[in-house]
């Protein structure tokens, strides 16, 4: 699948990033569930900017998710999307922490 873009706001419609740029990004990350009714994180929330403060990073040049990489190049500022990833253009078989487990008992 890759990335698909939904944006919920259009940017300034000038200003790109190009590969090598900093860019400062406010994320809420989700572990995708297609019954989720949350609009804008569909699944549980994983990871999130909000308390932080803006991330920033260099982009294109691999130090984030390939899916970012991808997307927010293509964006301009100001825009605010909702970015939909597929696992090999986010961790792929890399080794996460797992976020937490219920405990329960097969019977």
């Amino acid at each position: 699948m890759g990335v698909t873009t939904k944006v919920l706001r259009n940017g300034n419609g000038v200003n790109k990033p190009m590969k090598g740029d900093e860019v400062a990004i406010d994320y809420t990350g989700c572990l995708y569930d297609e019954t989720a009714t949350d609009k804008y994180c569909m699944g549980d929330e994983f990871d999130s900017s909000k308390d932080r403060g803006e991330f920033r990073t260099t982009i294109g040049v691999g130090r984030v998710i390939r899916g970012w990489d991808e997307a927010v190049m293509n964006m301009t500022l100001g825009e605010k999307s909702i970015l939909t990833i597929s696992g090999d253009f986010a961790y792929g078989d890399r080794e996460v922490e797992l976020k937490g487990i219920n405990n329960m008992r097969a019977a």
